[in-house]
């Protein structure tokens, strides 16, 4: 590790991450008729970017300062310009979610710029930083193409926005609004969590890391693929097809690299639990992955439908709460007490050393936040493809439980090491002081 992760910052993220999505989930749950019909309304376009950019996007931005010093070798030090980002970020964001429930477009448009402004800063500041980290080039390539998709699907984003009020953009509405939608989820959340994935899961398995010109192929197999169906959708070409299997041959050879990191395990250390709910996790984004990848393809060649809708929508959950919103629970589990470690012992100077990360989480209140998460996905997902309001309702409050819960979960971890960090160190010099009297 280079330098020692910042604190508040990362947490401010991680926080509003949290935050929207409970809040996502508590709207889907306290009213599933509005979830479980036709999407593309004002109010579950809302829920969609809690999820999208307040979920998912702010815990991506959150991290890097913790993943940057961690596993990717190279400082990410917390900035005046960070502060003033994040303060965009989180205007835009309320303002976006804000105008979209009042279907107030013209001050959504303003939103928008505002969120633009400020994931634009947190981008070029990545870029920056991976450039001069000590991975493999390939890595690299994953995080800086995922901010590069970032930039023009927050452009596109930006032009759609301002659509809804002063019709700037040709061709079909929702044929923009799926273009868009699929170079933010594929281009940049789910390429940046590939990328940092290679660094993570060898972590969370534990296991040896992958190697090799291989890792290449991932990265650019996805791209071609991504900006591939990007244009195909916005124009409306049979084409598409061709840029799907792309970008599923891209995720193939991500999970070929996954199986050789599961066949070259390393011993755990000895504090590690006989079961690890962060791998949970993590095999059940994959399980919402291959589904999304199923369902994806299947909607690329069937002509549109009331079914090919339904099946639409039940996508969308695998893909962005299935599978990238489960992937970040995976990588929070394992990231955050082990960063929460460096903090406390940090704040000992490092004269204590606070108890070990896998056993500064409360196994019980980790296994809520799993139960939560494996019976709302599939509940969710089930009753956006049937409309059925009871099934979305189950899904919601499902997940609304596992979300609070690791939100305490988390706050419990960052206190408890840090007071017992502070406890080790009072308790040291009073027996040093009495040793001294004596």
């Amino acid at each position: 590790m280079t330098g020692l992760p910042a604190r508040r910052l990362p947490l401010l993220y991680l926080g509003t991450a949290h935050a929207s999505l409970a809040f996502a989930c508590l709207l889907v749950a306290l009213r599933p008729q509005s979830a479980a019909g036709f999407f593309y309304h004002s109010w579950m376009v809302a829920i969609v970017h809690l999820v999208t950019l307040g979920w998912i996007t702010f815990s991506i931005l959150g991290a890097f300062y913790i993943v940057g010093p961690i596993a990717l070798r190279t400082d990410m030090p917390v900035r005046r310009g960070d502060y003033v980002a994040y303060a965009f970020a989180l205007v835009g964001l309320v303002g976006m979610v804000g105008h979209f429930m009042i279907a107030e477009y013209g001050g959504m448009a303003w939103s928008a710029a505002t969120i633009v402004c400020g994931i634009l800063y947190m981008t070029t500041r990545i870029v920056s930083a991976v450039r001069r980290s000590g991975v493999p080039t390939a890595i690299k390539l994953h995080i800086v193409l995922a901010c590069f998709n970032l930039w023009i699907a927050a452009s596109m984003g930006l032009l759609v926005a301002v659509d809804k009020v002063a019709h700037v953009l040709p061709g079909f509405v929702l044929s923009n609004v799926f273009a868009h939608a699929h170079l933010a989820a594929l281009g940049w959340a789910t390429m940046m969590v590939i990328g940092v994935a290679y660094r993570l899961l060898p972590m969370i398995f534990p296991s040896k890391m992958p190697s090799g010109r291989s890792l290449y192929a991932s990265a650019v197999v996805f791209e071609i693929g991504v900006l591939g169906l990007f244009v195909t959708l916005l124009v409306r070409s049979s084409w598409a097809v061709l840029f799907g299997i792309a970008i599923a041959s891209g995720i193939a050879v991500f999970a070929v690299h996954v199986v050789w990191m599961l066949r070259h395990r390393v011993a755990k250390p000895p504090a590690a639990a006989p079961f690890d709910f962060a791998v949970l996790h993590a095999a059940a984004a994959g399980a919402s992955l291959v589904a999304a990848i199923a369902i994806g393809l299947l909607l690329l060649v069937a002509p549109m439908s009331t079914l090919t809708l339904h099946a639409a929508a039940a996508y969308g959950v695998l893909g962005l709460v299935g599978f990238l919103g489960q992937m970040i629970v995976a990588m929070e589990a394992r990231l955050l007490p082990l960063v929460t470690w460096f903090w406390a012992y940090a704040g000992s100077s490092f004269q204590v050393p606070p108890p070990s990360p896998h056993r500064m989480r409360d196994r019980g209140l980790q296994a809520i936040v799993f139960a939560g998460w494996i019976v709302g996905v599939p509940a969710l997902a089930a009753g956006m493809f049937r409309e059925s309001a009871i099934l979305v309702a189950l899904g919601g409050w499902a997940l609304f439980v596992g979300v609070a819960i690791a939100t305490l979960d988390n706050i419990y971890v960052v206190t408890n090491a840090s007071s017992s960090s502070v406890r080790g160190l009072n308790d040291a010099v009073e027996l040093s002081t009495a040793r001294e009297v004596t």
